[in-house]
């Protein structure tokens, strides 16, 4: 290695030397937004490529660096690319007389613009519902552990329970499943979302009942386009199918119906299974359709809502699985609202050694960029603070930017980590956030032992907060179980962020009303 380095001439122009990288130095603001300018400026001369020398001075003196010295300056690198909708591609080492130097490439990251929905599988413990994700996910036969695919908790393990939502991810290219040896590989679900025309996200809900706040916030917090309702052929409709199928259809969602693990029982036994919640479903006014092969998918497809395909499985033999497989490719994405200004509720919040705080959830509206200057909150005071979005993840997949409907990572700098919580959004500040106290609703008593009277509070789940509301007002002395009635209520400990014609949930340990908010009546300050 010589003394100067000698540069092709197809990088001249999209090429910079830097000697070192210091975190405590180049990722002040100041300095942070230089690279960042810097960087970009590079990409679009280099078409999306930019390529940078470390250990080499702006003259092409090679200086050299230690080990340590080379890994912080990767790392300042690595931090200004993912803000600047970019990654790192590939790294190249060489050994001097002065120390280590290094070849980095610099690509832009892909705008995900491919087709995808959310969807929610639902059901009664022990009825299948890990298990089928995972056998869709492979395209490969139960074999009685696959279900450890999603149940990744020591006490899930154990007891082989679910005790927590957990997102998957289904690829789809000309109507077969973009397979996975292993869903934990994040690699793995990195290849996916790359490979796929379609993206499939499967949010796993929690069949046990002590647990049904998880599953209503499953239900509420991820934006959910589809609903599947499994049913095991041994064990039947329960009350928690009831209870599950209520909810999804409460909050709008149309519902496909999976009945599991035929292969465990005499076909006489499916049979009543089906005709079971076949008669569950016209007593809600749903029209119940049989699928027994792909043609009546065809009919079926587009008319999800009040109709309801019902589907016979077996995760053991795959039984079935073609026709789910076809289900899925033709179901229509959502019509999403692109064009407002952000919008994202905080479902789950990560502290990363070298990365920091990271907090997930579901883009409601309008669109995310790696590198934004967005607004969190509302804090109980009811204000915002400004954060900026450092870089963005789908299923791992390291994106430049992500639209609403897609489940997303987000690195996010500004606050400190303990300040963020669950039912917090992310927004464009276009959006002028306003946290609310008190709102009108139209509400439906489902079941309810408590009187639904004023002075009574039970707990509210709308998109991811989760809150005790009181109610303050009725439009009459109680509201009885099966009817509907206009209530005023507020949020009984901190102010949130809640619009006209959002749908939620209220409960008291089971369900007990569906409702939607009519209009804002008190906001905070």
């Amino acid at each position: 290695m010589s003394r100067h380095i000698k540069l092709p001439a197809a990088e001249g122009e999209h090429i910079e030397f830097k000697e070192r990288l210091i975190p405590f130095v180049h990722l002040k603001p100041e300095r942070r937004q230089q690279l960042g300018t810097q960087l970009k400026s590079h990409l679009m001369e280099g078409e999306g490529v930019a390529v940078y020398l470390l250990g080499v001075s702006d003259d092409g003196v090679v200086v050299g660096l230690s080990e340590y010295e080379m890994e912080m300056s990767l790392s300042v690198l690595s931090t200004v690319a993912a803000e600047s909708g970019a990654r790192i591609r590939r790294v190249e080492r060489f050994e001097t007389e002065k120390g280590l130097i290094a070849r980095v490439v610099i690509e832009s990251l892909p705008t995900l613009a491919k087709p995808h929905i959310t969807l929610a599988v639902a059901g009664h413990v022990n009825h299948g519902k890990s298990t089928l994700i995972a056998c869709l996910l492979t395209n490969q036969p139960d074999d009685g552990k696959k279900w450890l695919y999603l149940d990744t908790l020591p006490h899930e393990v154990e007891r082989n329970l679910s005790a927590d939502i957990h997102l998957a991810v289904l690829g789809l290219k000309n109507g077969r499943p973009v397979e996975m040896s292993n869903p934990l590989d994040k690699l793995e679900r990195a290849r996916v979302v790359e490979e796929s025309e379609k993206l499939i996200s499967f949010v796993d809900t929690v069949g046990h009942e002590p647990w049904l706040r998880t599953t209503i916030r499953g239900l509420v917090g991820q934006e959910v386009d589809y609903g599947i309702l499994v049913v095991a052929a041994d064990d039947g409709v329960t009350h928690l199918t009831r209870e599950h199928l209520g909810i999804m259809l409460g909050l709008g969602i149309p519902v496909i119906v999976c009945v599991t693990k035929k292969d465990k029982v005499a076909p006489s036994r499916v049979v009543e299974v089906r005709e079971s919640v076949s008669q569950l479903l016209k007593r809600v006014g749903r029209v119940p359709f049989l699928i027994r092969e792909n043609s009546d998918i065809d009919i079926v497809f587009d008319k999800l809502g009040l109709v309801v395909p019902i589907l016979e499985v077996s995760a053991r033999t795959l039984e079935g699985f073609e026709n789910l497989y076809r289900l899925l490719t033709l179901l229509p994405q959502r019509e999403r609202p692109l064009d407002k200004p952000l919008l994202l509720y905080i479902d789950r919040i990560y502290d990363i050694e070298g990365v920091g705080s990271v907090v997930s959830g579901t883009v409601r509206q309008g669109r995310l960029r790696a590198g934004s200057d967005l607004l969190l909150g509302p804090y109980p005071d009811g204000g915002f603070k400004k954060v900026k979005a450092r870089s963005i993840e789908i299923h791992h997949a390291r994106v430049e930017e992500a639209v609403a409907g897609y489940v997303v990572g987000v690195a996010v700098r500004g606050v400190p980590h303990s300040e963020i919580r669950r039912g917090m959004v992310l927004c464009d500040e276009e959006l002028s956030p306003r946290a609310v106290w008190r709102f009108e609703a139209e509400v439906l008593v489902l079941n309810n032992p408590s009187r639904f009277a004023p002075g009574y509070e039970p707990v509210m789940q709308c998109h991811t907060i989760s809150q005790s509301v009181k109610i303050l007002e009725l439009d009459r002395e109680y509201v009885k179980p099966g009817e509907q009635g206009s209530a005023i209520l507020e949020f009984k400990y901190t102010p949130m962020l809640v619009q006209p014609q959002d749908r939620f949930v209220l409960r008291e340990g089971r369900t007990k009303g569906i409702g939607v908010i009519r209009r804002i009546l008190k906001y905070a300050g």
